[in-house]
């Protein structure tokens, strides 16, 4: 049976009533699930760089163990020359040798500088690894934080939003599929939430520009679907919102 432009309109000012109180349950919320992704995707962040930095720690560690195997061999191996130098037969004998022994002493300087750079370099990340352990530790404190308040608050309303949510479903049934698109674009394109609004002073409740008296009087009328001339939205007389409070 085909719907009057009254039942049309009371199916979409119920429509709208369903979705406010969903709205206003979720800016109880407001910006936690927001700030709440934000803070894994930080304490992520930092767990990464801090896995990143000990892994750097941990290579400049085996370094200088290398470093200091290289001396030790060094040093083995110009004690052993320094022993040859002493059975030489011959200048070119002597030279090879004593050649050889420079070579392992530069060996030495080389990784001892080597071994200071890295101690250096090891101070140096330690202090940011520090750092980023004790951001990571106050960044998951805020984290366990919000995220025991977003649970809360959800745990709260979670009820109450699916069963508003159901509602809101079955109201839909009732509104046939070309007011339903053009209620959801409006809806979509207000701020508060509100494609349908109520007259309230001589003007829309939705952007409080005054309505004329003649259109005021055929929004009372009921006969045919009116929207607000500057916010585009659809319009419906005071009496409509008080037939819809429950009694």
């Amino acid at each position: 049976m085909e719907q009057t432009v009254e039942q049309k309109l009371k199916a979409l000012y119920d429509l709208q009533t369903i979705h406010t109180k969903i709205d206003r349950i979720r800016q109880v919320r407001g910006e936690l699930p927001m700030e709440v992704a934000d803070l894994e995707d930080e304490v992520e962040g930092l767990e990464t760089r801090i896995q990143k930095i000990k892994s750097e720690l941990d290579d400049l560690e085996d370094a200088i163990v290398t470093r200091k195997n290289v001396i030790r061999d060094a040093q083995a191996n110009i004690k052993k020359y320094e022993g040859q130098l002493n059975e030489v037969k011959n200048n070119r004998e002597y030279d090879a040798i004593s050649k050889e022994v420079e070579i392992q002493g530069l060996d030495i300087q080389v990784s001892e500088k080597k071994i200071k750079e890295f101690g250096f370099e090891i101070t140096t990340k330690t202090q940011i690894y520090e750092k980023a352990v004790a951001d990571l530790e106050g960044r998951q404190h805020d984290l366990d934080a919000k995220k025991a308040e977003l649970d809360t608050i959800t745990g709260e309303t979670e009820k109450d939003e699916q069963e508003l949510t159901a509602e809101a479903e079955k109201a839909k049934a009732n509104i046939e599929e070309r007011l339903l698109t053009a209620y959801t674009r409006l809806r979509g394109n207000a701020k508060n939430g509100l494609a349908v609004v109520t007259i309230q002073r001589d003007s829309c409740s939705g952007c409080f520009n005054q309505i004329p008296p003649q259109r005021q009087s055929d929004i009372r009328q009921r006969k045919k679907i009116i929207v607000c001339e500057h916010c585009g939205r659809i319009l419906v007389d005071e009496q409509m919102a008080l037939e819809a409070e429950p009694a």
